[in-house]
């Protein structure tokens, strides 16, 4: 009625219209889409045909000849045995057997089928989108009986990239940084990063190794495929290897010149007074080169805090391996609880994170209004709105919920889910913590503070029952590596948790440039600023949504395949594979192979998680399938039975934090989230090391991944160096004093 209201139409003037059509007396019919619905591809059409009248093939009556046309050339073709046609007769339509000669033969040629693709790109190019067209083949030639927009069309996409090779003989390494960068890198991203690691890792060699280890060029975070790889050249590999001894002595130095008081003294409180020179800062008066400066400025500080940061895991790393080794070797008997149990219920910033999240849920559930408007389907804008409550909620109880979970997010909400800044964190986009919490309301989910407790408990009588067994010589021993195993291990979380404090400034900054850069004409969104590069947003405003979208597809195709953890393929750097947090090979067969990473087994389903986007599909008892885990997953692990993903090993955040919930993970598989598939029952075995797929064919396991040991996160060889040498001069030292 609106709608006859504005145009002038009376009520009267308009009924149901019938539409009447000769109908045409076809050989051959069938439908054409104008985009590939398969891939999205929108330079290809893709043509089904069958003998005789249409309704065969909208009924599903008969299998299709299919062709896809690009470039006005046939790209490929299949030619199907089509047993049934539907005919005319005089009194409507019947179905008969298509002539034996006819069954197996093409319906139309390549010149017919690129004839229809000219023709559907013509009804494409006049209504503005792509097109799902009906068509027959008559007497008079090709008619065309109906057009209408494809329905659910996927974004297009490129193939996934096959070729691997690198233009050098240097060592290209997914490890360290690179395992908090799962996905292809965005173009803007990939530039800035680059030389902001390259700057602050080279002055970490310097620093620990001296001034003449790396030339220019030595080292880098170049990409294959879009994917960030750390390259080193074969001489620096030599030159800081034989300077391993030396770095160990300054990370493991006491006081002043030690590994922890650098992150804590000097790293931690640069980073955060950098971060505090843009926090509120006002943008408005900033041209765009001097916010890009700012961005370069702030992810620059980022990746200098990350460099610290690599000083600290391998500490953590190396105590928990040195632990672990001898608990095993010389005090572990029949019954008693592994290694990993002496260093569990310890404080870090992730539990902090979901204690917090647990807090506001329990005072929540207290609150009936507001208990029932957080469960409901709202946007996270109108649920964080403090003037606005909504059904009908107490506002001065809408305040204080609002005030509370505000604070979270000051305090929490830099985590980063993947380190790319095109990522959201969750200062900026609260919805996975609001699912998390949900979880929490429903009254699901174990009290954090009782589960640390409980795991405080177990360890302390652990390590009082281990004492009380052993000899002088051995307690003695075992006191100082379990001393240093737990000052390590909590303060290797904490300094991993605060790696995004930049993150929400950065992504601010980066708002505000592509704003403007849409009131330009530039791009048609704000967040398409991710997908250019530098010189074309400080250039005059010229139309880039043509360039962004080409790269969103270059990108999607890209994240399609499995980046292989060593490059290149088939070299003598494979020897170091069994450092590496990811698998190298494919695998195929139903059982995939990884790092057991927290003990124990489980069957349940699979919840294969992109992102935060789809922590909300989570359910309690799903075994958490995911890329990577950060710190800012952690309040799905209350939800979890078992973790399993594609990068990470025995000494990551996803096994640190599965073994504080005591279930088992399986990590650095390569191929989980492209193997499983949402609701599939798998059964994970963190003792093994390997996941079943209990839906797929008994097929043989070929092509299994070789078993690993993940290394600590630093970047190369280096890593390895500095955790064994770390664990020989701490054994040397132990026995010189014992």
């Amino acid at each position: 009625m609106a709608y006859r209201a504005r145009h002038g139409i009376a009520p009267a003037d308009v009924a149901l219209a019938v539409v009447v059509q000769r109908m045409v007396d076809a050989d051959a019919a069938g439908v054409m889409f104008t985009a590939n619905p398969t891939n999205g591809r929108r330079d290809e059409t893709v043509v089904s045909a069958a003998w005789g009248l249409g309704e065969s093939v909208v009924s599903g009556a008969v299998t299709t000849d299919d062709a896809v046309v690009s470039g006005g050339r046939v790209t490929s073709r299949t030619t199907a045995d089509k047993a049934v046609m539907t005919v005319a007769t005089g009194a409507g339509t019947v179905e008969q057997p298509v002539p034996d000669a006819d069954r197996g033969r093409a319906v139309l040629s390549d010149a017919d089928v690129v004839a229809l693709a000219a023709l559907g790109e013509r009804i494409a190019d006049h209504f503005g989108a792509p097109q799902d067209v009906e068509w027959a083949r008559g007497p008079d030639g090709f008619a065309i009986v109906q057009s209408r927009p494809i329905t659910a069309l996927p974004e297009p996409e490129t193939a996934p990239p096959t070729d691997w090779s690198v233009p050098d003989g240097a060592l290209y390494a997914r490890a360290s940084i690179v395992e908090q960068l799962p996905d292809p890198l965005t173009p803007l991203f990939e530039e800035l990063i680059d030389p902001a690691v390259t700057r602050s890792l080279t002055a970490m060699v310097r620093e620990f190794l001296g001034e003449d280890v790396l030339a220019d060029g030595d080292i880098g975070l170049p990409t294959v495929n879009g994917y960030a790889y750390y390259r080193y050249t074969r001489a620096a590999m030599w030159r800081m290897t034989s300077r391993t001894v030396s770095a160990v002595r300054l990370i493991l130095g006491r006081g002043d010149d030690g590994a922890q008081a650098r992150w804590r003294d000097r790293a931690h409180p640069a980073y955060v007074e950098a971060v505090a020179r843009w926090a509120d800062r006002p943008l408005a008066g900033l041209s765009i080169p001097e916010l890009l400066d700012g961005v370069e400025e702030l992810l620059g500080a980022g990746a200098t805090y990350y460099t610290a940061v690599q000083t600290i895991i391998p500490i953590a790393a190396s105590s928990e391996i040195l632990l672990t080794r001898f608990y095993e070797t010389a005090v572990r008997r029949d019954g008693d609880p592994p290694a990993a149990t002496l260093l569990l219920g310890f404080d870090s910033a992730p539990l902090r994170a979901e204690r917090s999240l647990y807090t506001i849920a329990g005072w929540a559930r207290g609150h009936d209004a507001l208990a029932t408007v957080l469960l409901a389907d709202h946007p996270a804008a109108a649920l964080l709105d403090p003037a606005h409550p909504l059904g009908g909620v107490d506002p001065a109880v809408w305040r204080e919920w609002t005030d509370r979970f505000h604070a979270h997010l000051r305090a929490h909400g830099h985590t980063v889910y993947n380190l790319d800044f095109a990522n959201a964190v969750p200062a900026d986009d609260p919805a996975p913590l609001l699912d998390a919490l949900r979880f929490f309301l429903r009254g699901e989910g174990a009290d954090p503070v009782e589960r640390q407790r409980r795991s405080a408990a177990r360890r302390d009588e652990t390590a009082a029952a281990v004492r009380g067994r052993l000899d002088p010589l051995r307690r003695n021993l075992f006191d100082r590596l379990l001393r240093w195993a737990q000052s390590a291990a909590p303060l290797r979380e904490d300094a991993l948790a605060d790696i995004g404090l930049a993150w929400p400034h950065l992504r601010r900054l980066l708002r505000e440039i592509g704003g403007r850069l849409v009131g330009a004409g530039t791009i048609v969104a704000a967040d398409d600023v991710y997908w250019l590069r530098s010189a074309e947003i400080l250039a005059p405003p010229q139309d880039r949504s043509a360039d962004v979208a080409a790269r969103r597809a270059q990108w999607r195709g890209r994240r399609r395949a499995t980046p292989p953890g060593l490059l290149p393929q088939g070299s003598r750097w494979e020897a170091m594979e069994r450092f590496m947090p990811t698998a190298t090979t494919e695998q195929t067969g139903p059982v995939i192979r990884g790092v057991g990473a927290s003990a124990g087994q489980v069957t349940a389903p699979a919840r294969v998680l992109g992102g935060p986007a789809d922590f909300g599909r989570m359910r309690s008892g799903d075994v958490l399938v995911a890329s990577i885990t950060t710190p800012a997953w952690t309040p799905l692990f209350a939800m979890a039975s078992g973790v399993v993903t594609d990068v990470g090993g025995p000494l990551s955040h996803s096994s640190i934090v599965a073994r504080e919930y005591g279930i088992p993970a399986v990590l650095g598989t390569a191929v989980a989230t492209r193997r499983i598939t949402d609701d599939e029952r798998i059964r994970v075995d963190g003792d093994a090391g390997t996941v079943t797929l209990l839906d797929a064919p008994d097929t043989p396991d070929a092509d299994a991944a070789t078993r690993r040991i993940s290394g600590p996160a630093w970047p190369g060889l280096v890593v390895a160096g500095a955790a064994v040498g770390a664990v020989a001069l701490l054994v040397r030292r132990r026995r010189r004093r014992s």
